[in-house]
């Protein structure tokens, strides 16, 4: 992996969730849940700042005091239920590159609620941004479901129909293209990509496959509560 690149990975958390009230800093495995994802950016030894960017004060000084080197405020307008998550990632970046004043080559965006994911994870993904022609790089699982056969949406007239259609006749998983679930753990984008993107995923984003027991994403207690319990086995293992 080349040394002269300078990586920047930003880690973004708001002070609410509708899902899970407070979750960033909600204790697992006796830390703040954001702490996690900083100690795995600090451990890769690949970044050269690591940036933590929110709306609350109090996640902030959790930040500072788990080795984030920069801290980003984050308006209001990038901090509701509804806005996207790539503005504040563009934000940070930017915000960073002020406050250093200098350039990032590529931005690495770890997700706080996916603390499953390990330091060869952040390692293969980022090698794979830098090493191939592309927008972006993002991670994922193989789908236990396959929108081509065995997942369906509602149609206009009230039925329910596959969401993929295919020009063959499927009658079994294994005859489809393979599908894989965004995990919301890792993006990589090279600096300019990131800038420019409206959106996470283009016609040049390549996956980085993680396995299933690291790709869960917090949204609900009882998704915190499962991350818990498959970090504890992760730890005796």
């Amino acid at each position: 992996m080349a040394e002269s690149i300078k990586r920047l990975c930003s880690i973004c958390a708001r002070g609410n969730s509708k899902g899970l009230e407070t979750k960033n800093t909600r204790l697992l495995l006796g830390k703040p849940l954001i702490v996690h994802s900083i100690e795995h950016a600090l451990e890769s030894g690949l970044f050269d700042n690591v940036a933590v960017s929110s709306d609350s004060s109090e996640i902030l000084k959790i930040a500072q005091s788990a080795g984030a080197d920069i801290l980003v405020s984050r308006p209001a307008n990038l901090a509701t239920d509804e806005v996207a998550k790539l503005p504040s990632i563009q934000h940070c970046l930017l915000e960073s590159e002020r406050k250093l004043d200098q350039r990032f080559d590529t931005v690495c965006d770890l997700d706080a609620t996916s603390p499953l994911r390990l330091i060869e994870d952040i390692i293969g993904a980022i090698e794979l941004c830098e090493q191939r022609r592309c927008d972006n790089v993002i991670t994922g699982s193989v789908a236990h479901r396959s929108p081509y056969f065995n997942m369906v949406e509602n149609s206009p007239n009230g039925f329910v129909r596959i969401v993929k259609s295919s020009d063959n006749r499927i009658v079994r998983r294994q005859s489809v293209p393979e599908c894989y679930d965004c995990n919301a753990s890792i993006y990589v984008w090279p600096r300019d990509n990131l800038l420019s993107a409206d959106e996470v995923v283009t016609e040049q984003t390549l996956l980085y496959e993680m396995p299933e027991e690291r790709s869960r994403d917090i949204d609900s207690l009882f998704d915190f509560e499962l991350v818990e319990f498959l970090m504890s086995k992760q730890k005796t293992e």
